[in-house]
């Protein structure tokens, strides 16, 4: 499998089809106001739950997949490069294990409705924001290791900035976010007017989710020209009955 570059951008596609799909026809059934609802706010009810749900699945496998190819990528790199710092094979393992995190938190928020499980929509969220902006952390850091055997310099640098954005808006979402609830007066969460109190706070902290979640998709999508020298075999499967490889 010769093309694994479309593997981020596939996923890339798939993130933003579902956040702009889902807020788009939720706007249009009138289950939420057009003035910048959460992501989640718009996937609260049916039929758009449903196909939120679906999508984010679908997104959060793809997603993990380009997380170990990127991890298996590195290792690679570094079995053929010895001379590289030893810190390069601790940070991938790490970023491994955030990443996939990130990928089961996406899923939670996915399938747990705020209004249904809330407390298990918020762990998911926390795993996905944090735990997603952690492995952005350790693939800067990574990036700048392997450089020049791998990616360009350009490339460290802007993963280090959106790690940087990632880590000041995902502040921002949490606090404004929790005093704009303390705040809130009205009737229905989804349905936020400026009458109902926190507003502003309200509109900060949702934008923050936005803005985290399109860097998000734009940091999977740098590495698309680095997976152009990455190449996918079938694996291999042994019968344990029979000597024969298949």
């Amino acid at each position: 499998m010769s093309q694994v570059y479309l593997l981020p951008v596939v996923t890339f596609l798939i993130f933003q089809v579902t956040f702009l799909g889902t807020y788009i026809f939720a706007v249009l059934e009138g289950h939420v106001v057009p003035t910048v609802p959460y992501i989640s706010d718009a996937a609260t009810y049916s039929p758009e739950s449903c196909v939120f749900g679906q999508l984010i699945n679908i997104g959060s496998v793809l997603l993990g997949i380009t997380i170990y190819v990127r991890y298996r990528q590195v290792l690679q790199l570094y079995e053929h490069h010895p001379d590289l710092d030893g810190s390069v094979l601790r940070q991938n393992r790490l970023a491994l294990w955030f990443g996939l995190v990130s990928c089961l938190g996406i899923s939670i928020v996915g399938n747990f409705q705020e209004t249904n499980v809330r407390i298990v929509h918020f762990i998911g969220a926390f795993c996905c924001f944090g735990c997603g902006t952690l492995y952005f952390w350790m693939q800067a850091l990574i990036s700048y290791l392997i450089f020049p055997m791998s990616g360009t310099r350009i490339n460290a640098h802007l993963r280090l900035g959106m790690s940087v954005v990632c880590t000041i808006l995902f502040i921002l979402l949490a606090v404004t976010g929790v005093m704009s609830h303390i705040l809130f007066k009205g009737q229905n969460p989804r349905k936020w007017y400026p009458s109902d109190g926190g507003w502003y706070l309200h509109v900060v902290s949702s934008i923050s989710e936005w803005i985290i979640a399109t860097i998000f998709s734009f940091f999977i999508l740098s590495f698309t020209n680095e997976f152009r020298d990455v190449s996918l075999s079938h694996p291999q499967i042994a019968l344990m009955s029979y000597s024969t490889t298949i």
